[in-house]
């Protein structure tokens, strides 16, 4: 985890979402998505993501904690009153995979964020081998790399959003 954390060691994230899929969609499912670099690499972006960031529930953050038990880094843990979120979560299964339950609604202010409510209202839906992931959508995703200034990511996005277009 600390090789690939400092780009030692390639992050293996097609593993540990295929992990993902499988542990949530077991028994009861859990309701959960992806945002982050890795939501873009589903997608087909040419980024290679350091971890996986997944959005869910209050309630389902502990589920997902229950379900990532013989991995966790972090248990599930109260975010805070100032936190972005109301849980977090943290699970290594070949790459780091950390999870926020309860997003809060203040985190889209004063600037868009791609975790947020507005994300959420909107989410797509793309195919990651036989999963189908939900994922925000490119134009939020778009304006939270405009505003960090990440101009490879934007251009990473518009590429994908061209090839969409057709």
């Amino acid at each position: 985890m600390l090789r690939q954390a400092a780009r030692l060691d390639p992050v293996p994230w097609p593993d540990a979402l295929r992990e993902l899929c499988q542990r949530t969609a077991s028994g009861q499912p859990v309701r959960w998505w992806l945002t982050g670099s890795a939501a873009l690499a589903a997608r087909g972006a040419q980024i290679e993501p350091a971890d996986l960031d997944v959005v869910c529930g209050a309630a389902d953050a502990s589920a997902i904690g229950d379900l990532f038990a013989d991995v966790l880094v972090e248990p599930v843990l109260p975010a805070g009153a100032d936190g972005i979120s109301e849980w977090r979560g943290r699970a290594f299964c070949g790459a780091l995979i950390e999870w926020i339950g309860g997003v809060r609604a203040c985190v889209d202010e004063p600037h868009l964020t791609d975790f947020g409510p507005v994300a959420a209202a909107r989410l797509e839906t793309v195919t990651f081998e036989d999963w189908q992931i939900r994922v925000p959508p490119l134009d939020v995703q778009r304006a939270v790399s405009v505003y960090r200034g990440r101009a490879d990511r934007v251009a990473e996005i518009d590429a994908l959003a061209a090839k969409a277009a057709g």
